[in-house]
């Protein structure tokens, strides 16, 4: 793993661990779902924006198929 990568993985983990100590007890629900929603959409808006728009570039760096990006952007109402 990068440096980088150990970054945003550790961001990742401290941000959990402080979730479910706010829960203070209380059981958590869909965590896996939750994630996604709040990973998803700054992660693709980032990425587009360091591709300045270009739709074909950022699904490349995604690793997504350029038509999977463009449903995340209508879905998650991302603005190009």
């Amino acid at each position: 793993m990068t440096p980088r990568a150990s970054e945003i993985s550790e961001c990742v983990r401290k941000s959990l661990e402080r979730y479910f100590k706010d829960l203070d007890g209380e059981r958590p629900r869909t965590v896996y779902d939750m994630m996604l929603k709040n990973v998803e959409k700054p992660m693709i808006e980032v990425v587009l924006h360091h591709a300045e728009g270009n739709q074909t570039m950022a699904a490349r760096w995604l690793g997504i198929n350029r038509n999977t990006l463009r449903k995340k952007i209508e879905q998650l109402k991302i603005k190009v």
